[in-house]
This record gives structure tokens, C-alpha cells and sequence, in this order.
């Protein structure tokens, strides 16, 4: 989640503008970047538990100490709630789970690169608190009573709101771990093709990622329940978006599509208004409940844009949201899975042709099932790993005409390795957990903590 905005833009009147907000994402392709986020769960290695905010070896304590490193403290009521420096930043999850939002970066060595640093400095700082940190999609041992809350004034709106809309909303909040990658567009018509393109092939993200088999300590049924968790949270905001496939799709439309979305709330003077439920049609009427009279401005809507969860999201440029929280090969897998399948023309084409064809009854399907089988799920007489196959032949191809190479001149194709062993084999990272689980773990999860944590 992002951290307080430091500015609220320009008054906005009309719907057009909105529309030019995103719009305002067009970049030459020369100015392309990557953007990567993490999340992870802090545990104590003691006692396993999450820690809360406020313990000596807490969240706050884990901030405080990464300052030493240059980075930049923000505060919220007197608690320091993220971290900034030179374009990334650290912000926590309501249930204390830490990410990273990387700085847009030029390629995936420099991804990569930005990644070991902040694991490096997380790490140095966790050792001496008495703490460890933890990739996988969802948290494998605790419940959410035994969860903490994090002292931002946003999520105790949410809290309040998500059970109206779903059963899992909460889990969403406290107990989900994710990768994901920003990616940018050149014009209305390139963002639709990526945007079509990255939708239909989430799922195989999902399945390649899936990490999330365990819930308070026993097999939930799914490999990434962490995706699942996703389809009970809130109808009004998550989903597929049919939309995106139709004819007329471009950046109005999603305007549309986030006009109808409901509103959690408004950021005003250092402090969260409560708007849940409310419509930001009516706010640029000015009749906003929350704050009547009021009319928003570019910062409301870019904080808007924040509050939908579809598979892929739009702001000013579009984010890939499939897949679990993982290792740290894996989150320099990630931006070179989907680098590979966007910024190359013969890419990008490639994958077009491999998903143009499906109708939105295989979208759902996909979505619905792979949380399950990931690279099992059956497809239109394949299965989920042969289209894993195929597009991991499609992305490498991609990455190697890119030409990005680091000083000892590797492209950056070598960054898809642990995803094509994973495709290779046919077995997701959820199910060599679940084989532990029932071997030489014993039917004990609390052997991850340590056989998996950073």
C-alpha cells in the first residue's frame, strides 16, 4: 500500500480530466522502465509468531532500524508507517507484511540488484531484532485473531468495510503476500494490447508462483489460496474485467469502470476520512457525503485508483498482480516473465496470438480453477503447463532480443531459469511444500521458518 501522499494535485471538474490522468502514462518506448514490489511476513524466530507494531523487535522497530541506511522516515500520528529513498520505498500491509515498491529501473539486473540491497539491509536489521522474514502467498501457521494490525488510519476503514462485501476480504488485508510488476505503455492503443494480453495470461503467473497451501498450519486445498482469496473479497472491485476485451476499451473506459467502483475514503489534513461505500461520481458533483461541498482533486484519484484489486491494474501504467509472494530468485523472475512478454513487438505479438482466441467463459475458467491445479488445470485440451511452456519460450525470446546485458554480458533471459524449472518439472513451489508437509516435516509447517525464510 502506498504510503500519505504529500500532495493532493489539482482540483478536478470534470471526467475528462481523469481520463487524462492516465493518459498522462504515455511514455516513448526509450523511456520505459520496470517497477517491482514485495511483500514478506515478519515473524519472531522464537516463537514464530507475527510481531506486532509496537514490541521491541516489532514493525516499528524494523522501520526505525533501516533508517541507518539513508532511508527517509514518514510518519502517521507519530508512528512511522513507511520508508522513502531515491525513488523506492517500504510500506506495510495491514497485517505488518513489509514490501518493497522498487524504483523505476531500466532492466531486470538493475531489478535484481535493487532487490539483494533491500533483502541485504532487511536482513541485517531482522538479525539483530531476533526476527525473520518469510516469502510465500499467504501466512502458513497463524489465524487472523493472532494477526496484528498496523496503525494506519486506511486500513481500519477497510477492516471496518471488507466483511460487507466478502468472506475472505480480511485475509486479503492481514494474511496475503504478493509480487508484482509495473509496466508502462506508449499510447491508448499499446496499453489495451498489454492490458488484454497480461489479463488472460495472469493465471499462468499464478500457476507458476503458486505458494500459498497451508492455512494455520494444515493443507487448504488450494496451491495459491492466496489467488482464491482474491474471488470473496469484494465483487465491486476485483475480477477479470470482461470489459478490457470488448471493443471501445481504452483509458475512458477503465474511467468508467473505477467511477463505478466504490470509494474507502478520502485523505484529508493527515487524517483518513471515512467514504466507504460512497461514489466518486457524487464527489465530483460535489456531493460527496463524507465531505459535502468538496470536489476532489488529482491526488483523490489517484488514491482511488488504488482501492481496486483486479488481476491487472491501471494507473499510469499497468501492474501484474497473479502471483504469490516468493524467494528471492523468484522476484527477479517475475518482471522478467512479463518484461519479456511486453516490451518486445515480436513478443507481445506472439502472446497476442496465443490468448486472442479465448472467450471470456476461458478467462473464468482459468481464474477460477488454477488457484486449485495451478499447472495441472485442465485447458482446452492441454493443460496450464503447456501454456506455462509457451509463454516462457515466447518471454525469453523476448528478453534476449531486448539485449540488456550486465557486465559479464548475460542477457537478462537467465532471470526465467526458476520458472522454467518449475514448468519443466510440472511442480509448483505449494506442492514441493506439501511433500515436506507430509514427509520429512512430519505434519508441522513450522519447519518453513527456517528452511525457507530469506
Amino acid at each position: 500500500m502506498s504510503a500519505p501522499p504529500k500532495s493532493r494535485g489539482e482540483p478536478v471538474t470534470a471526467k475528462r480530466q481523469l481520463v487524462d490522468y492516465l493518459e498522462a502514462g504515455n511514455k516513448p518506448k526509450a523511456d520505459w522502465r520496470i517497477g517491482t514490489e514485495h511483500e514478506k511476513f515478519v515473524f519472531d524466530r522464537q516463537t514464530l509468531r507475527p510481531v506486532s507494531y509496537e514490541a521491541p523487535n516489532g514493525i516499528g522497530a524494523l522501520l526505525k532500524g533501516l533508517t541507518r541506511f539513508g532511508w527517509e522516515a514518514i510518519e502517521e500520528n507519530g508512528n512511522i508507517i513507511a520508508l522513502a529513498m531515491n525513488g523506492e520505498s517500504i510500506t506495510l500491509e495491514p497485517g505488518g507484511q513489509f514490501e518493497l515498491s522498487g524504483a523505476p529501473l531500466r532492466n531486470i539486473h538493475e531489478t535484481c540488484r535493487e532487490v539483494g540491497t533491500h533483502l541485504r539491509q532487511v536482513k541485517q536489521v531482522s538479525d539483530e531484532l531476533g526476527i525473520g522474514v518469510l516469502g510465500m502467498g499467504f501466512n502458513p501457521k497463524w489465524s487472523r485473531a493472532e494477526t496484528p494490525w498496523m496503525p494506519k488510519g486506511r486500513y481500519q476503514i477497510m477492516r471496518d468495510y471488507m466483511p460487507k462485501r466478502g468472506k475472505l476480504g480480511i485475509d486479503m488485508m492481514i494474511r496475503t503476500c504478493t509480487v508484482q510488476t509495473n509496466l508502462d505503455f506508449s499510447s491508448e492503443a499499446d496499453m489495451v494490447k498489454k492490458f488484454r494480453v497480461s489479463l488472460a495470461l495472469q493465471p499462468i503467473a499464478t500457476a507458476l508462483f503458486a505458494d500459498s497451501p497451508f492455512t494455520e498450519g494444515k493443507p487448504n486445498g488450494y496451491l495459491s489460496y492466496r489467488s482464491h482469496i482474491w474471488t470473496d473479497t469484494d465483487p465491486d472491485r476485483c475480477g477479470i474485467l470482461p470489459f478490457v476485451f470488448e471493443d471501445g476499451m481504452g483509458f475512458e473506459r477503465y474511467v468508467d469502470y473505477m467511477l463505478d467502483v466504490p470509494m474507502y475514503f478520502v485523505y484529508r489534513d493527515g487524517t483518513y476520512v471515512d467514504a466507504s461505500g460512497q461514489s466518486f461520481r457524487a464527489f465530483l458533483d460535489g456531493k460527496l457525503p463524507a465531505l459535502p461541498g468538496e470536489i476532489p482533486t488529482t491526488g483523490d484519484w489517484a488514491d482511488h485508483l488504488t482501492t481496486a484489486f483486479p488481476e491487472v491494474r491501471l494507473k499510469r501504467f499497468l501492474e501484474m498482480r497473479g502471483a504469490d509472494g516468493g524467494p528471492w530468485e523468484r522476484l527477479c523472475a517475475l518482471p522478467a516473465f512479463w518484461v519479456g512478454l511486453l516490451y518486445d513487438d515480436v513478443a507481445l505479438d506472439a502472446a497476442w496470438d496465443l490468448v486472442k482466441g479465448w472467450s471470456i467463459g476461458d478467462h473464468e475458467q482459468l481464474r477460477r480453477e488454477v488457484p486449485k491445479a495451478a499447472l495441472k488445470t485442465p485447458f482446452k485440451n492441454r493443460t496450464v503447463r503447456d501454456l506455462a511452456l509457451e509463454a516462457l519460450a515466447i518471454a525469453r525470446a523476448g528478453l534476449q532480443r531486448r539485449g540488456a546485458t550486465d557486465l559479464g554480458g548475460m542477457d537478462e533471459s537467465g532471470f526465467l531459469n526458476p520458472l522454467q524449472l518449475i514448468a519443466d518439472s510440472g511442480k509448483t513451489p505449494a506442492e514441493r511444500k506439501l511433500d515436506l508437509y507430509h514427509g520429512t516435516w512430519n505434519g508441522s509447517v513450522d519447519p518453513v521458518f527456517s528452511e525457507f525464510a530469506y
